[in-house]
Formats: C-alpha cells, sequence, structure tokens
C-alpha cells in the first residue's frame, strides 16, 4: 500500500460513497456536499503536496448506556479517515486474532456470542461443570493511547512513511496531554 493510492480521488472520491450514508440530513455534510468536487480535489491537492492540516474537533457527549465523550472532526477529516482506513484496514484485519470481534467486518457482537458458546460448552464440558467468565472493560482506555508508543507499533508494518507521517498529523490533532489519546468518533482510532 502507498501513500498515493491512500490519497488518490479515486480512493477519496470511495471513501465520500462510504461516509455519506445515513448522513445526508446533517448540516455539516450538506454544507460539504455543495461544493463536493471543490472540496475533495482541495483535500487531495493539500495531501498530494503534503500540506495537510487536520481540523478541529467538537464534542458531545453521549450515553449508550455508559457517558463518553465523543469528539467529531470535520468533513473532510472524517472523509480522509475512511479513506485512510479503506486501505489500512484489508491489511490490520489480517493481524488480529480471529477471536478479535469489535469493529471489525463480518464480526460483531452476535458473532462474538456464537464463538462465546463454544468456548463455553468446552470449558464446562457440555455445561457438566462450571465454568468461569470474567468481563471487563479497561476505563477510558482511548483518552490514555500513548501516540508515540502507536506509530512505534506501527512503523515496522507501514513502509511508506509519508503515510507515517499522515497518521502522526491525525494523531496529534487530538490531544488530552501531551501525545495522549486517541478521539472517540475518529474511524482510524477503531483500527489503531
Amino acid at each position: 500500500m502507498s501513500y498515493e493510492e491512500i490519497v488518490s480521488m479515486e480512493n477519496l472520491l470511495e471513501a465520500w460513497q462510504e461516509f455519506i450514508k445515513g448522513k445526508r440530513s446533517r448540516q455539516d455534510v450538506q454544507v460539504y456536499e455543495r461544493a463536493l468536487m471543490e472540496n475533495l480535489f482541495n483535500l487531495h491537492d493539500n495531501l498530494a503536496n503534503l500540506s495537510y492540516k487536520h481540523g478541529s474537533y467538537s464534542a458531545f457527549t453521549i450515553s449508550d448506556p455508559k457517558t463518553r465523550q465523543i469528539h467529531k472532526a470535520m468533513v473532510a477529516d472524517r472523509i480522509l479517515h475512511r479513506a485512510i482506513y479503506r486501505k489500512l484496514y484489508p491489511f490490520f484485519d489480517r493481524q488480529f486474532i480471529a477471536d478479535s470481534f469489535s469493529c471489525r467486518i463480518g464480526k460483531g457482537s452476535h458473532k462474538a456470542l456464537d464463538r462465546f458458546a463454544v468456548f463455553s460448552r468446552k470449558v464446562t464440558k457440555n455445561y457438566r461443570k462450571t465454568g468461569w467468565v470474567l468481563k471487563c472493560d479497561i476505563r477510558k482506555f482511548f483518552a490514555f493511547v500513548d501516540q508515540q508508543v502507536l506509530v512505534r507499533i506501527l512503523n515496522p508494518y507501514i513502509v511508506d512513511k509519508r503515510i507515517i507521517c499522515l497518521i502522526e498529523e491525525i494523531l496529534t490533532s487530538f490531544q488530552t496531554t501531551e501525545n495522549i489519546g486517541l478521539p472517540l468518533g475518529n474511524l482510524t482510532s477503531q483500527l489503531f
């Protein structure tokens, strides 16, 4: 995978088509769409000449059921996130263990429950023995990801260092403290 593949107009247009689903009624998306081709060409030009700068975020809170602070990037940035995701996901998906189900194409909570049932029957000898489960969540995991450590982890897998620079631009666009944190709301955060 190359930087040119990520920033190509073809990939940006396909990223737009995926991004727009379910969002056409949102005001920021409508404004962007009014000058869609001009906006996409500007994004492409900034990426192609390595002058792209990530925009700011708007923050809001959701409860599903836990309260979470979501940071929403500007439309152009979210299209870029999707363009990066489209090219990096197939590679990284092959690196993940088979029993990782969150945010993966063809996986999800129903498949995770099916897999859990297989393990449950195995551990309990078809429910004849007691089995134990640890259910846990890492509190505020995204807020404490060290961006520099993440880049060091990604470096050996991504040969084109312009992609690494682009990822660093996205990562450093969001900071709770010095080089710490990933924004809940970025598609790239789910992958990383």
